[in-house]
């Protein structure tokens, strides 16, 4: 019986790693991806001027 819940709890504790993990590695590269096309846009205004 402890070794069925120790192993849920070590999955559990895993898959939260995983998820938060996961949501901190979306959130950057949203970030990166918005610095890029403002990159973009401001090279474009340059030229268009």
């Amino acid at each position: 019986m402890f070794r069925v819940i120790f192993i849920l709890l070590a999955f559990i504790s895993l898959s939260a790693t995983a998820a938060l993990t996961g949501c901190h590695t979306m959130s950057g590269a949203g970030q990166d991806i918005e610095q890029g096309g403002e990159a973009i846009s401001d090279e474009a205004d340059k030229h268009t001027d």
